[in-house]
């Protein structure tokens, strides 16, 4: 752990085929990676179990503690089966969708097609748009004819393209009645609660019953406490001591979404932005101004946020990024969110290792910036109303910390809600995270500036503060009379209680 370089945005990434080795796991948590994301629309139970080992094992060895993430599929709704070839879609064809399973192609069958929801029928209507294969192919919805018992919707082809077996469908006009959660959801779910995975992320979230019903299954499965509903600024830590607690991450991908954007923040325990799918489903241009709106949001409610999709794309297959993707990153870290997200560029791609390097580069150099332009102002979260201890204390260590240019936040913690209160202040300096409970440090990896830190119960603060000197200056992360503020609790074995803050200067003796 000497000479550790601490992150201040979170990096997450995408765990597949080119990243399940333990050497190239260390490798992504020496380059940078806090997250690790399990995308259970991929994988078997006894691929996923492997990783999970794999990535448990890595951290113990580096001696870095990392989350992970387990992210469900939700309802993606697909086209069936096309002949193997697949069948040209042209602009101005017309082309049938029908609820029972044919193989599009095929004598009789040539321009007509199956999907995996064949309620879709039902559910969309003449003049509503359908788009194929992440929005290759358009189509629009000109008539349902047909029986009662075989109905077949009629759509024309607007952007046409090749259309082969299992592309999705996204339907950006319509309301639809299929659950938020599948079978296999559910499956992924408890599979997730059985391996201890530090947050779940929610596909395809419309509305915030559908932030509540993932919240009912978590408490159902013993992974959320009863009666924990909406939490604060605290990830809902500041309650909860126990290790089985699983926060809820929505993703931000349907219009619906939009619309109810408010409601799910509140109800969500943090928050992604989804580009793929809102990029498909919405138009194209309003993508970044979304991106800004939603950050902006989570900054209001204090909500974690994460930036996700193609952010580093072309380095799938190249060994360097576009300047715009170079941009693209640095503008989501300007915006202070929590953490950026790699998908395919980690899982598939040919350099996931440089590619993360890569992104660490870019954030280090984007907060090195934030941390020289922000020094001489203040840039404080807005409060309204009565603030409780927590919130009070970390609004006054801000003001702190700039005054006296300290170099750390120190804090001690039982249930990680104050370094997460302190966190959401998004002061430019990192907040070292001493606790004795290796799940709530491993979430706390997720978090802006939080760097965790394993360390048994102090005896008492002055025994803590002679700790903390001992480990940076043996770690070199400080020197001799360097300024940080200490936060506790006194005594500090009292949980639920932060009434101890204190500005030290590294080696300087404190008699209790």
């Amino acid at each position: 752990m000497r000479d550790r370089t601490f992150s201040m945005t979170k990096i997450i990434a995408t765990l597949g085929p080119a990243t399940s080795s333990l050497a190239v796991i260390k490798e992504l948590i020496a380059a940078g990676v806090r997250v690790f994301r399990l995308n259970f629309s991929h994988g078997t139970f006894d691929e996923f179990d492997e990783l999970v080992k794999i990535i448990r094992k890595s951290a113990e060895e580096t001696g870095i503690f990392v989350a992970l993430l387990g992210d469900l599929s939700g309802p993606k709704i697909r086209v069936g089966q096309v002949i193997k070839e697949g069948v040209m879609l042209n602009a101005g064809d017309e082309i049938q969708l029908v609820k029972s399973p044919v193989v599009g192609g095929t004598e009789g069958n040539e321009f007509r097609f199956s999907t995996t929801y064949p309620k879709l029928i039902d559910e969309v209507k003449p003049g509503e748009k359908i788009l194929l294969d992440d929005g290759s192919i358009e189509l629009r919805c000109v008539s349902r004819t047909g029986s009662a018992e075989d109905p077949v919707l009629r759509c024309k082809v607007i952007n046409g393209n090749l259309l082969l077996s299992s592309k999705g469908i996204n339907l950006p006009d319509t309301e639809l009645s299929f659950p938020s959660m599948t079978e296999k959801d559910l499956r992924c779910l408890a599979y997730a609660v059985e391996q201890k995975f530090d947050f779940i992320a929610l596909s395809f979230v419309r509305k915030a019953e559908d932030v509540r019903v993932l919240k009912r299954h978590l408490t159902r499965l013993r992974a959320r406490p009863d009666g924990l509903e909406i939490t604060g600024g605290d990830l809902g830590f500041s309650t909860i001591f126990e290790d089985n607690y699983i926060p809820v991450i929505s993703k931000i991908e349907k219009p619906q979404a939009i619309d109810n954007l408010d409601e799910i923040i509140e109800e969500s325990d943090a928050i992604m932005v989804a580009r793929g799918d809102l990029g498909v489903e919405m138009d194209l241009a309003e993508v970044a101004i979304l991106q800004k709106l939603i950050i902006s949001k989570c900054r209001q409610h204090m909500k974690p946020v994460i930036v996700a999709t193609q952010m580093l794309q072309s380095m799938i297959h190249e060994a360097a990024p576009t300047r715009a993707e170079v941009s693209d990153v640095a503008n989501a870290i300007m915006d202070k969110v929590d953490a950026v997200m790699l998908s395919g560029e980690t899982a598939v791609g040919n350099h996931p290792v440089e590619t993360v390097k890569m992104m660490s580069r870019i954030a280090g150099k984007t907060n090195d910036f934030l941390k020289q332009s922000l020094s001489k102002r203040g840039k404080y979260m807005p409060y309204e109303g009565l603030l409780n201890s927590k919130e009070a204390m970390a609004r006054g260590v801000n003001m702190m910390a700039r005054d006296i240019q300290a170099k750390y936040i120190i804090t001690w913690s039982h249930s990680g809600g104050s370094s997460v209160l302190l966190s959401q202040q998004r002061i430019q300096m990192p907040i070292i995270t001493f606790a004795e409970n290796t799940s709530r440090l491993q979430q706390l990896s997720l978090v802006y500036s939080i760097q965790p830190v394993l360390m048994k119960q102090p005896e008492s603060g002055s025994k803590f503060i002679a700790e903390i000197d001992e480990i940076l200056i043996g770690n070199q992360w400080a020197e001799k009379g360097d300024p940080v503020i200490v936060i506790a609790s006194s005594p500090i074995s009292k949980r639920g209680l932060t009434n101890r803050v204190v500005i030290h200067y590294i080696g300087e003796s404190l008699v209790e």
